[in-house]
């Protein structure tokens, strides 16, 4: 098995009297496309924002990329990348600048900048728009623009929290293609998605609901599991488990 980029043991998160997150144990593999899927208000977001070193839990374990979240939270946060559905770019700066920007952030040097922004903008066949705002931009190309910044620094892990929210199936398409790639060079790709099929192409899949993790399997394994041929099926079969 490959070395393992998320521990997580016995985690929990509480706002008072509500529990966002009852005692979650899973692991994440090196190269590996981790789905954590799960309805609204399943307690997702609350959990990523733990493992991105972004909130403390209340008590538990977690290791990401080698760091505790809890008393490392800024190595964590030097170690991953994130993109949201928002994401996560700044619309009244250029491509470049957001390109300068975060890459200040994270530290890269002048030289290494200027030839991963020429390197990112052939890939995605941006060239000529170097110098447009990103509030210009189409939808699918701000998606590609920000998951491509988000791994600019060459991160471990990239949390995408539902990336493809709002666009067509077509783009959709093209964005797993980078995400594909991402992992062709050793980046781990934890994603959350509302869109079944999306799981399908993922290695394995959690499915959290009130809190806790209800199911976790390759995509295969769940569909075998809960005798249906779909993940849609498995979703629908643990989010209403009488009908």
């Amino acid at each position: 098995m490959s070395t393992k980029v998320i521990e997580v043991q016995n985690l929990v998160k509480r706002f008072g009297n509500f529990v966002a997150n009852d005692h979650l144990n899973f692991d994440v593999y090196e190269g590996e496309i981790f789905g954590f899927l799960g309805a609204n208000g399943a307690g997702k977001t609350t959990a990523i924002r733990i493992l991105c070193g972004l909130s403390s839990p209340t008590s538990g374990h977690a290791m990401v990329a080698g760091f505790n979240v809890k008393n490392q939270p800024e190595r964590v946060k030097k170690n991953i990348g994130y993109m949201s559905q928002k994401f996560s770019l700044y619309e009244d700066l250029t491509i470049s600048e957001n390109i300068r920007f975060y890459s200040g952030i994270y530290g890269i040097s002048r030289a290494d900048r200027i030839e991963r922004e020429r390197q990112l903008l052939r890939n995605l066949e941006l060239e000529a728009e170097r110098d447009k705002l990103i509030s210009s931009l189409p939808l699918g190309w701000k998606q590609k623009l920000a998951f491509s910044i988000a791994i600019f620094h060459k991160p471990r892990i990239v949390f995408l929290d539902e990336p493809t929210g709002g666009v067509d199936p077509v783009t959709r398409r093209k964005f797993w293609e980078l995400i594909y790639e991402a992992v062709h060079n050793g980046i781990t790709v934890f994603v959350t998605t509302h869109y079944m099929d999306e799981a399908e192409y993922c290695d394995r899949v959690s499915i959290m609901t009130e809190g806790k993790i209800a199911a976790l399997d390759t995509p295969a394994g769940l569909k075998q599991q809960f005798d249906t041929d779909t993940m849609d099926g498995v979703f629908l079969k643990i989010a209403r488990p009488d009908k």
